[in-house]
């Protein structure tokens, strides 16, 4: 058995209709998963914020459990588990165009399982603003909401953008495992094509690499956003593109100062 370059190239360069749907898919679920996490994510953490016992019950459990079991067991429980015992089945639906019941049952089970991850974050980096920040818009008059608002989210914003920004790239690779649903995403449709085609080393290697360039592009974008809110904030700009992707370090990288005592010291001379 060898390797059939001829075949990896032009699966690689021109991929078929079907592989070009699952690819199209993937992009798709990740993106409507992640922006309903969002959503979701920031409603537990200000749950979990809350002066209001049950809330903050609510928000911990809820977090502690879908972060303590995994995400295949979530989305069989969900989409298999529940039709079995009848609670809910997941069925075709028509809007102007068909979505799958196993698309509308994996949107939501990695929108819940991400929301809890992100709703930590976004607790996180609320707290990471001073609370004195807090007490100085109140005593000048703004009400709470507002200086959550224009004070508080502003400055949590900068540093929630990487992390959430690493939890979209975890979100697009996780997609992988929706297959076990029934879903045909990318990873689905070269499990297909290795099948029928008896080429399952060549295929897998082209949907790691299609999976490696959905990374690499967010990956890009998330620094543009962080280099433009940092920006904005009057404060340096986040590492180069190069060095996140590969660890290269910039020319000012490599000649400044190894000891962070010593980094002070001369700034302070």
């Amino acid at each position: 058995m060898t390797f059939d370059w001829e075949y990896f190239w032009t699966a690689l360069l021109a991929p078929n209709q079907s592989f070009l749907n699952g690819l199209a898919l993937t992009i798709l679920i990740s993106i409507v998963a992640m922006a309903l996490a969002l959503v979701l994510g920031l409603v537990a953490a200000l749950m979990g914020r809350s002066r209001f016992l049950p809330l903050r019950i609510i928000a911990s459990l809820y977090v502690w459990i879908i972060r303590g079991t995994p995400l295949l067991v979530q989305l069989v429980i969900l989409y298999t588990g529940f039709a079995a015992a009848n609670i809910f089945r997941f069925e075709d639906l028509s809007i102007g165009f068909l979505i799958k019941g196993a698309v509308q049952a994996a949107i939501i089970g990695l929108m819940l399982n991400e929301s809890a991850y992100i709703s930590e974050i976004v607790r996180g980096g609320l707290e990471s603003i001073e609370k004195g920040q807090t007490e100085a818009a109140l005593s000048l008059g703004m009400t709470p909401l507002g200086a959550m608002r224009w004070i508080i989210v502003p400055q949590a914003i900068r540093v929630m953008v990487p992390p959430l920004g690493n939890s979209f790239n975890g979100l697009m690779k996780s997609t992988s495992i929706l297959s076990i649903i029934g879903v045909a995403e990318m990873f689905q449709v070269g499990s297909t094509m290795a099948s029928s085609t008896f080429k399952a080393f060549e295929i897998y290697i082209v949907v790691a690499l299609y999976y490696l360039l959905l990374t690499t592009i967010w990956t890009i974008i998330q620094t543009a956003i962080e280099n433009w809110l940092n920006t904005k904030a009057g404060l340096p700009k986040a590492e180069s593109i190069w060095k996140r992707l590969f660890g290269m370090r910039s020319k000012r990288d490599r000649i400044a100062p190894k000891n962070p005592i010593a980094a002070l010291e001369g700034a302070a001379a």
